[in-house]
């Protein structure tokens, strides 16, 4: 169902979709992001090593990874409002049960269950964008949407934080399950149904469908690309509140101001980002906030004992680098599938993204080490070599999506172009 309304407005319903999927991302954020904060926290409540903890981190992912390409093959055969609820109720299920884990076993096993639902909830959420509006909204529509991202950190991270040193740990996944009960009931009744892609008479069967997704040549470039973007990200991510409280000094009450600061930077960013993403060329955009990134990464993973302060500025630095590389690439690797494979394409995207997330938070888990609970974690800085070699290739990737995004476009304007002249000169005899 592509808009026919101006590309410099929404209409009111297509705002409110643009509210729900920012709200649905900013649960399903906010129970995946909350890990990394409390990561101390668990850590030295639960008795468990950073290999322990990196499992748990992994296990969501690894859940997700295979969540998402199971369903791939049947992502475009429902109506994606559908979809989006069944995933989201079995999403709420699992983050309730993070609340109620007391044990490594019990953690690990809630994670994994809690991946299997949520890792799939973005793909739909993306199917979704790119079936209501066209190449030219999807950054404004992008970054909107991923305010969720920001927002987390602005209310969710620093909310969840405070009640976690007042009710423990567990605590902020109750909070996240209990604001996703409400997001779902509005998904339920301000939502239409999201089924243009059903007219589209199906040529393969689902498992057909599913392989016949992976294996196109023009969309694999799309997948590893985003493999490998997430890769860096997940390797510092998890450790991140460890490395600031054992490593850099950082207070537990300290702890919500840092994620506060960058959260409203991620707020007051996002929207610019997207804005321009769709007026300049977003694979300069995204080179830019590479090399940008990478030199802060590198200066962040080597710093020990840091003012506050000074933390602050760098983490802004970071995030802004962060989205400015996020918004594009994701607009840019949304325009390669057709409409009939969409669904399954963004499931598989997914899933690799989380597969590949997956292993390399188990990589960081074996590569950080903290001979004690209290002690520097040790090799921090290896991680971020290795995400400016990763940041490197991933660059090369985006360029051939790129590039097969622009043939794309210049094909179906061509056909276009020709349709019109026959009906020009049709008319004309």
């Amino acid at each position: 169902m592509k808009t026919t309304a101006s590309k410099a407005t929404f209409t009111r319903y297509e705002t409110w979709v643009i509210l729900l999927l920012t709200l649905t991302q900013f649960t399903v954020i906010l129970d995946f992001m909350i890990m990394s904060p409390l990561g101390d926290m668990i850590m030295k409540t639960l008795k468990l090593s950073t290999q322990q903890f990196g499992w748990c981190v992994s296990g969501y992912a690894f859940s997700a990874g295979v969540s998402g390409l199971l369903t791939a093959g049947f992502a475009d055969k429902y109506d994606r409002k559908k979809l989006l609820l069944f995933f989201y109720c079995g999403f709420i299920l699992g983050t309730f049960f993070c609340a109620w884990s007391h044990t490594y076993e019990q953690l690990l096993a809630a994670r994994i269950v809690t991946g299997l639902f949520g890792g799939v909830i973005g793909s739909v959420s993306m199917a979704i964008v790119t079936d209501i509006f066209t190449l030219q909204q999807r950054g404004r529509v992008m970054g909107f949407v991923q305010m969720g991202f920001g927002a987390s950190q602005v209310l969710g991270l620093p909310i969840g934080l405070y009640i976690a040193n007042h009710f423990g740990w567990d605590s902020p996944f109750l909070m996240a399950a209990i604001l996703a009960v409400v997001v779902f009931v509005l998904i339920i009744f301000q939502m239409k149904s999201v089924a243009e892609h059903l007219k589209i008479v199906k040529e393969h069967s689902p498992i057909k469908h599913l392989w016949k997704t992976f294996t196109s040549k023009s969309y694999r470039w799309g997948f590893m690309a985003t493999a490998m973007m997430s890769i860096g990200g997940f390797m510092m991510m998890p450790f991140a509140s460890a490395f600031a409280i054992n490593n850099l000094r950082v207070t537990t009450a300290q702890l919500p101001i840092m994620y506060t600061v960058s959260g409203i930077a991620s707020l007051l960013c996002m929207p610019i980002i997207g804005k321009y993403s769709d007026k300049i060329d977003k694979l300069k955009l995204f080179i830019v906030a590479t090399v940008w990134t990478l030199i802060v990464t590198v200066i962040y993973t080597n710093l020990s004992v840091t003012p506050l302060w000074f933390i602050l500025i760098l983490n802004v630095l970071m995030m802004m680098g962060v989205l400015s590389r996020m918004i594009p690439s994701t607009a840019l690797v949304s325009g390669l599938p057709e409409m009939t494979d969409r669904g399954a394409f963004m499931s598989i995207n997914s899933s690799l993204q989380q597969i590949a997330g997956g292993i390399a938070a188990a990589i960081g888990g074996l590569v950080i080490v903290q001979p004690t609970k209290t002690s520097p974690l040790q090799h921090y800085n290896w991680i971020g070599y290795i995400t400016v070699a990763v940041g490197i290739l991933s660059v090369l990737l985006l360029r051939v999506v790129h590039n097969n995004v622009m043939k794309k476009t210049d094909n179906k304007e061509m056909e276009k172009s020709t349709i019109k002249e026959e009906i020009i000169s049709v008319m004309s005899e």
